[in-house]
């Protein structure tokens, strides 16, 4: 049994500072994928090796930082062998820095490829959703790839779109908002017509959340105003090994370390 977490940090740094430590080592994830990492890679690895991060097994470590400094950045940390890693998404003239992260993990003879994706927030009609749309396309195709190729894979990470109206509490309100329009949702059904399979939604159907995401403005959390945008989604016959899907909720708003909160699943390898 293999455990595969995924968390959007909100900064490592300040996530190592806020006690994202004693997650980690109480949880021992197998697989430890990072989303807006926002620090270069010297920060990630010291924490990661004789920080706050260190586990008790060393971790190997991959990261892609961002084209812009202090924004997004990916990372996978395994304790697992990693055969391989590829960051190539979409045209060479695309800027995909940051957001996409694939690992290749040998799992005593089984290989996995685990992608650590952060996708755009976006904003309803302005260049960043023009860009958040790009990054899906980009997405939808080397997700098709994957696919097709046979091979266990899963996504995991922050997707930044809720899928349908039990993903999000106040869908109502979100309706004309980025992360809830129309045309994002419909490239998530797409995924699962390919055949991806979303590990949150299996282990808890037809029933609201269990969110990912709350804002730190107001009540959000403490009344779980909140957004499932968090995924872990799986290549069909990975997904028939998974269970034990969570989401790991902080116990009260003063004890977060990010406002994401880490979603994790076994796989039966």
């Amino acid at each position: 049994m293999i455990q595969i977490a995924s968390v959007n940090v909100n900064g490592v740094r300040a996530a190592a500072r806020k006690d994202m430590g004693s997650w980690v080592l109480e949880t021992k994830p197998d697989v430890l994928c990072l989303q807006e990492v926002r620090a270069p890679r010297a920060d990630l690895v010291e924490l990661s090796t004789t920080g706050p991060l260190a586990a008790d097994k060393p971790w190997e470590i991959y990261d892609d930082e961002a084209s812009a400094k202090g924004r997004a950045g990916v990372a996978v940390l395994s304790r697992h062998k990693v055969l391989a890693t590829s960051t190539n998404l979409g045209p060479a003239d695309f800027d995909s820095a940051g957001r996409w992260l694939e690992a290749e993990i040998d799992f005593s003879g089984t290989t996995v490829t685990v992608i650590s994706c952060y996708v755009h927030s976006g904003e309803a009609d302005t260049p960043k959703q023009v860009e958040k749309y790009k990054f899906l396309d980009a997405m939808t195709l080397r997700m098709q790839e994957l696919i097709d190729s046979g091979k266990h894979a899963v996504v995991v990470g922050d997707l930044n779109v809720g899928h349908t109206e039990l993903d999000i509490k106040n869908w109502k309100g979100n309706l004309k908002n980025a992360g809830f329009l129309p045309e994002e949702r419909a490239y998530f059904d797409g995924f699962q017509t390919m055949g991806w399979v979303d590990m949150g939604r299996v282990a808890h159907p037809g029933t609201p959340g269990p969110y990912t995401w709350w804002s730190y403005r107001g009540q959000a959390f403490d009344n779980d105003a909140g957004w499932r945008i968090d995924y872990q989604l799986a290549t069909p016959e990975l997904a028939k090994l998974g269970q034990n899907y969570r989401v790991d909720r902080a116990p009260s708003y003063d004890t977060r370390w990010s406002d994401h909160s880490p979603v994790v699943v076994e796989y039966d390898l």
